[in-house]
């Protein structure tokens, strides 16, 4: 999958693929449809991940992180079919945000106990 990035911005985004229309109305498209379901896997794995955290019994616990798994593979994938249709984009981030963001992170680690 290429990633093309936009000359005007710092967007990271792949061209919209696929027959939108050019009005939105009120009826629902392919990108509302896949949008949907990323946003309910998402609400889902949240949710998913206290009761999984939260559950007592050695089975449901087991059944349960199967199904958070199981969810968020199905959140990548709606996200991978967004991206490559260009229905989502990315914003790139300048190199020197990410060395000062990984410099500040970094020294959180001699505060460890372990």
């Amino acid at each position: 999958m290429q990633n093309q990035q936009n000359q005007n911005s710092n967007q990271i985004a792949n061209p919209q693929t696929g027959q939108l229309p050019k009005v939105k109305t009120p009826e629902m498209n392919d990108r509302d449809f896949i949008n949907d379901g990323l946003s309910t896997c998402k609400y889902l794995t949240d949710s998913l991940n206290i009761a999984v955290r939260e559950a007592s019994h050695e089975q449901l616990h087991s059944e349960m992180l199967q199904i958070l798994i199981e969810t968020h593979q199905s959140s990548r994938q709606l996200y991978n079919l967004m991206f490559k249709n260009g229905w989502y984009k990315l914003e790139a981030e300048e190199q020197q945000k990410i060395d000062q963001a990984y410099q500040q992170f970094s020294n959180y680690s001699s505060q460890f106990p372990y």
